[in-house]
Order: structure tokens, then sequence, then C-alpha cells
């Protein structure tokens, strides 16, 4: 039986109703708030695993939320799950430029709302066990314990998306990945991201890296790979 918990973030009682029914009746410890100062204050004293969390909220909106907790070293690791009927292109990428892990629109499954909550635990336990691999490629130390990136020593802030594009990459230098591996690495098969999604990521990439991001390179017509050593 499943016992993390689940925060979730929503102004319309009938959702907060219908996910917390489902979640707890599928083991998860769940919290319920309905605006956004109330979610960060909730996420900094429970310190769920999970935050399902809408966009359109009174005060505080989904976005600036999802910033608060990313920039929070107490809830940076919370996982984020944006639950929203915005569905447009442009508020996919902010979300995985601001670290989400996962984008639903309403109206939405409970069924695939689990399946998407069982997805992400799993990649979070994936990642533990890569914790104690750092990578060391072209002056660029990746630590995935620390979530911590240096460029010759000089620390480089990454999103929690940012740094698992560049940790797939630099586990292959020379090996040239789709955007569709690299979505498929980052957040599990079958997640609906378009090709420019992972595009904003390389740029920004490429943006902190400085010098080195030059490293990252684009193959016309496949993808990205980082330059064999």
């Amino acid at each position: 039986m499943a016992r993390e918990n689940i925060l979730v973030v929503d102004d319309e009682e009938d959702i907060l109703d219908l996910v917390n029914y489902n979640l707890s009746k599928a083991g998860y410890r769940v919290a319920c708030v309905a605006t956004g100062g109330d979610a960060v204050k909730a996420a900094r004293n429970s310190l769920p695993d999970i935050v399902v969390l809408d966009l359109m909220l009174p005060g505080l909106d989904g976005l600036e939320v999802c910033t608060l907790l990313k920039n929070d070293p107490k809830t940076r690791d919370a996982a984020i799950i944006m639950l929203t009927a915005k569905g447009e292109e442009a508020d996919v990428v902010k979300g995985l430029e601001l670290g989400a892990d996962d984008y639903i629109t309403k109206p939405f499954s409970p069924r695939v709302l689990l399946a998407r909550i069982k997805a992400v635990l799993r990649r979070r336990e994936a990642e533990a066990v890569e914790k104690s691999s750092v990578l060391r490629v072209h002056d660029i130390v990746i630590h995935p314990g620390r979530h911590e990136v240096l460029v010759q020593g000089t620390p480089v802030e990454l999103t929690y998306t940012e740094f698992r594009v560049l940790y797939t990459l630099a586990r292959r230098p020379g090996w040239v990945f789709t955007r569709s591996q690299i979505v498929d690495a980052v957040r599990g098969e079958g997640y609906a991201v378009t090709d420019r999604a992972v595009d904003v990521q390389i740029v920004g990439l490429r943006k902190k890296l400085g010098s080195h991001g030059g490293y990252i390179e684009t193959v016309r017509g496949v993808g990205y790979r980082i330059k064999e050593l």
C-alpha cells in the first residue's frame, strides 16, 4: 500500500473532492488546499512527495507556487504535477522550464492521474539509484545526489528538467538522442511534449553552461548530443 504524501492544490471544491477520494483510496496520504499561498505554507510544513498543482489559483498562481517551491531548499525535491485547464503549448513549456515533472489538462481521468503519479514516483526511485554516480565530461561535473553541476569548479543553477536533460546526454558522450528519446529519459515513456519544449531546454542549458554550452551539439534532422571526449 502506497504511503507517500501528496498535496493537492485547486480552488474548485469538486476537483479537490474527486482527487482526494481517488488518491486516498489508492493509499496515499492526501492534504488539500485551495490557494497558492496556502500551498506554499503547507508544502513547507509537510514536505510532500508530490504536489498536484492547479495553475489558475487565487492570489499566487500555480506558476508562482512552482517557482517558490523549486527555489526553496526545503521543498525543491517535491515532484510537481500541474493539473490545469490551460493546455496551450506555451503553458506546457513554461511549466517544464520551472521544473514541473508532469502536466495534465482538465477534464482528466482519475486513473490517468494515478498512473502519472506512479510514473513520477518510479522515476524518482530510479534517480535515487543514480545519486552515487558522478559524471565528468568536458570540465563539467554532474552530481545527481546533490543535484549539482560544476563548470570548471563553478556551480551552475539548473532547473530539474534542465539537469535531467544534461545528465541524460552526458551519460553517453557522442551518442545522438532524438527529442523523443530525451523526453522519455527525462519524463518517462508516453509523455506528451512538443519538440519545441525540448529545444527550449537545450537553449536554456547552453546559455547557463556559457562557453561550455557549445559541447551540446545539434544533429540536424535527428536530435542532440554532447560532443565526444
